[in-house]
């Protein structure tokens, strides 16, 4: 198969055109580059600024292994990920380990090599509570424990890769033989790996060795523990890297562009995720595309090869993996799964999936396949390459059951009446790879076209590096009821399935591109309420935690926030479908929030909002916008069913309500963040919807004396939240900008984000979360949320 690709350097930028059409490339420098988007499970990320700078990883920072090296002549260039390594234990077994161990503060140095613990406790570690990411064998209740590990070496490890294998939760400090290797402040971290310093591999020696550590649990859960392992290298060992010259990244591709020694090799990740196809945005199947040419005028001999592990089908290096190579048709596949196959036997926020199988495929033609584990390899040998030569290899992932659904295993969309094989979905991505290569370089152009005339270039080059992001943060499934489901993983947050106040900021991607899935947004919330396993007068916050969706799990609750959020989406898709039968279908407990609101709304108590990281506040302006634009759009589905008199009711309480909240929240030159403090302003970015829902309860004067007030306290890297703390949310500042009434102002705030994205140190799928005075998240990352971004390209009705 023959892919055209026109991949032109941009020298300024150092940036690439995509396939087949050129265009202008996007200049942004990306805090990481999407390449596999299949849903929360199967996300896999770049995060370098040249592809072959640092291992593919999950957005967790969980190692994907996933190594491409193109053989030119004999001499293996690698141009995708790094050398792939496991690890093995020298402190014995990880999982539980012998040690002595105090909470009470002990005297002199005790975590010198020779210090005696007289007094401390024998326990087995790791330590820890409540901490469901770890496992621990022993509790640690107190707000600190010390501990040390004595191990026996046979022989020195000085002249050997060691590396520290870790977990903490929250502030810790480890020693090796009195030497300190790590120390962390405000920070937590769950099986990570870092390489011993000099001093502290130089005491490696044979005989006695000592861990020593001390962990700070501030709150909630906590675990401490700390390994020693040492590296071994596996697969081929490229001697030479290639030479990157570019990167584009789009909404449903990136594309690289780099050297090889002499042969040029254009590389692409697409995602076909076109959201007016529900079984192609459901098929769990990307495409890795090359092109390779000679940059010499002369032929070489070329092979180029794909390495990955079962890293990708488990969620702890301790979990065996079976690995195999297998023939189906035209198709050759390499796969992993756990021996386990525990389905949906594991739920929370930094997991990765040990169940169902992961697939490397090709076509047959000049390829070949290797399992030598913990290694698998793809070959496809490209013969004597002069001009340009192409081919694809596919990435895909077989769950076999995504979600858990108030007791019932559901499958993925793609197999929801279970009649369907992964090869046939591999067979068919094969056959319909350059229809659908043309579809996605159409997409991708077009998207950035109409974001470029909604709010700006660097505006568009946001939304095309959203766009895989958010839809991958998903997972589509059909309900027993047959309803659509389409449920969200609250990403690094706390892991909850289906939470509202993610949808509601995720919203607009799906109200723009397909309305039925923003209304698979809602469907479980609603079902919750309806069946009657819900029985408050307000939504719940979620239904679960990923992948698990039996019921709320979050530990409190959001009642004017969730109850507004439901009340503006379900107006929003019935105002954009044009067709009110969404809201008569759930009419009776969309009134029941609405008279919640109109009973709590205007003046809410001490509770949490969206941004519940900021903690409970009362008189919250912002969350008051949020229920009288609710109400107002309860009003406006109240017309749209045909009933003209509560739609007087509840508008006439809207506009009521919006009147006597200009009058309390005045602070002069802005409106105030709680009614009680006029010193205090936040980003009112609840509004918008009054904008776009074309509501106009709240007279346009408001958003102007905001708008206009916001650049007097904005930062290096834009507008804070509020005057609590410089950081700040993303996707609320696009909605804030939306509120502008020229593109020059929504780009003045907009652009702020894409300095910080450029600029950012932390390596990471974007974050939404971030410092407005030093480019670092606060935290969050691979949300959905970036789906808000979308909201400036939503018509205003």
């Amino acid at each position: 198969m023959n892919i055209r690709n026109i991949l032109c350097t941009v020298i300024a930028l150092a940036a690439v055109a995509s396939c087949t059409v050129e265009h202008e490339p996007s200049g942004i420098r990306a805090s990481a580059y999407p390449l596999v988007t299949i849903d929360p499970f199967t996300s896999a990320w770049s995060a370098a600024d040249n592809l072959y700078d640092c291992q593919v990883k999950h957005w967790t920072g969980k190692d994907f292994p996933f190594v491409g090296i193109l053989t030119v002549d004999g001499t293996d260039y690698r141009f995708m990920g790094d050398k792939i390594s496991t690890v093995e234990p020298v402190t014995s077994d990880r999982r539980a380990w012998n040690a002595v161990y105090t909470t009470r503060k002990p005297s002199g140095e005790w975590m010198a090599q020779d210090y005696e613990p007289k007094g401390w406790k024998q326990g087995v570690g790791p330590f820890g509570i409540l901490n469901p990411d770890v496992p621990y064998m022993t509790e640690w209740d107190t707000d600190q424990i010390w501990f040390r590990r004595e191990f026996v070496l046979e022989e020195d490890l000085c002249d050997k890769e060691v590396v520290l294998n870790y977990s903490h939760d929250d502030d810790a400090i480890i020693y090796i033989n009195g030497v300190e290797v790590a120390n962390w402040v405000d920070s937590w971290a769950y099986d990570g790996y870092m390489p011993l310093p000099k001093e502290a591999l130089a005491t490696l020696k044979a005989g006695r060795n000592v861990i020593a550590a001390t962990c700070i649990n501030s709150s909630g859960d906590g675990v401490i523990d700390a390994n020693i392992m040492t590296v071994c290298n596996h697969g081929i060992q490229a001697s030479s890297a290639a030479v990157q010259h570019g990167v584009d990244v789009q909404a449903t591709q990136t594309h690289y562009s780099m050297s090889c020694g002499p042969v040029d090799l254009k590389l692409s990740f697409m995602a076909p995720l076109l959201l007016d196809d529900l079984d192609l945005v459901s098929r769990p199947v990307n495409y890795v595309s090359y092109t390779a040419s000679s940059n010499d005028g002369r032929a070489h001999d070329v092979k180029i090869s794909f390495e990955a592990t079962g890293d990708w089908a488990r969620h702890a290096e301790y979990q065996d993996v079976d690995l195999s190579a297998e023939e189906d048709g035209e198709l050759v596949y390499l796969k992993a799964g756990t021996r386990e196959q525990n389905i949906l036997g594991r739920k929370g926020d930094h997991v990765c999936i040990d169940w169902g199988y992961f697939y490397l495929a090709a076509g047959k033609d000049g390829a070949s396949i290797k399992v030598d584990a913990p290694v698998m390899t793809l070959s496809q040998n490209l013969g004597r390459v002069k001009g340009e030569i192409s081919g694809r290899i596919m990435v895909g992932y077989d769950d076999i059951c995504s979600i858990q659904y108030f007791g019932e295993n559901l499958r993925p969309y793609w197999n929801r009446d279970g009649s369907h094989t992964i090869q046939e979905q591999f067979s068919l991505a094969n056959a319909q790879f350059e229809e659908l290569r043309k579809k996605c370089d159409a997409f991708d152009r077009k998207l950035i076209s109409d974001a470029t005339a909604a709010g700006g270039r660097k505006y568009a080059e946001l939304c095309a590096l959203a766009y895989r992001q958010c839809i991958a943060a998903h997972k589509l499934v059909e309900s027993p009821d047959g309803d659509l489901l389409w449920l969200s993983k609250e990403n690094d947050s706390n892991g909850s399935i289906g939470t509202v106040d993610v949808t509601y900021p995720s919203a607009p991607l799906f109200l723009l591109y397909n309305t039925e899935l923003a209304k698979g947004l809602l469907n479980h919330i609603f079902h919750y309420a309806e069946s009657g396993m819900w029985t408050k007068p307000f939504p719940a916050h979620d239904v679960g935690t990923y992948p698990l969706a039996n019921g709320q799990t979050y530990g409190g609750d959001m009642p004017v926030e969730e109850a507004g959020n439901m009340l503006i989406l379900a107006a929003a898709i019935c105002r954009f479908d044009k067709d009110y039968s969404y809201a008569s279908k759930h009419w009776d407990v969309l009134k029941v929030w609405a008279d919640y609101l109109l009973q709590f709304g205007l003046d809410p108590d001490n509770q949490l909002c969206t941004d519940d990281f900021a903690g409970h506040s009362a008189h919250n302006t912002n969350l008051s916008i949020k229920a009288i634009v609710a109400l107002a759009g309860f009003g406006q589905m109240a017309e749209g069913v045909g009933d003209a008199e509560l739609a007087g009711k509840y508008t006439d309480a809207a506009k009521a309500m919006a009147a006597d909240w200009m009058g309390m929240a005045d602070a002069g030159d802005h409106y105030s963040r709680t009614f009680d403090n006029p010193a205090s302003w936040s980003q009112k970015y609840n509004l918008v919807w009054d904008k776009l829902l074309g509501l106009n309860v709240f007279p346009a004067e408001v958003a102007r004396k905001e708008i206009a007030f916001y650049p007097s306290v904005e930062l290096e890297y834009g507008l804070p939240l509020d005057e609590r703390k410089e950081y700040t949310k993303t996707d609320w500042i696009v909605w804030t900008a939306t509120l502008a009434e020229n593109k020059a102002d929504f780009e003045h705030f907009v652009d702020y984000i894409y300095k910080f994205e450029c600029e950012t140190v932390d390596r990471l799928a974007m974050s939404d979360w971030i410092w407005t005075d030093r480019p670092e998240h606060v935290g969050f990352t691979a949300r959905s949320v970036v789906g808000g971004y979308f909201i400036k390209m939503l018509p205003v009705e």
